[in-house]
């Protein structure tokens, strides 16, 4: 679990930065959405422990959906994605799980 974490800063720490800016279509309005990874880390404690997530969690990864697909291409990062315990946390937010 230590590995783990330490993974996930070192991670956060070397990408700062966004990684993209995505174009999402809302009710006809096009709205963009900056996708940055760091903004996730609200989730961690849930996706570490499989525990429920928090409303700011939730609200973080409806928030940065479509760029979830992105994360899943970035090796670091496709562990937190692709893991039970993070699709554990998207079905508890009501978030479907992304088919990429």
């Amino acid at each position: 679990m230590k590995f783990i974490t330490l993974v996930f800063i070192a991670f956060v720490l070397s990408s700062l930065a966004p990684t993209k800016a995505v174009v999402v279509k809302v009710e006809g309005e096009e709205e963009k959405v900056a996708c940055i990874v760091t903004d996730l880390r609200v989730c961690l404690p849930a996706v570490q422990a499989g525990s429920q997530p928090s409303m700011q969690c939730c609200g973080k990864l409806k928030e940065q959906y479509s760029c979830l697909c992105g994360y899943l291409k970035i090796p670091t990062f496709s562990q937190y994605v692709s893991s039970g315990k993070a699709q554990k946390v998207l079905t508890a937010c009501g978030i479907p799980i992304p088919k990429c």
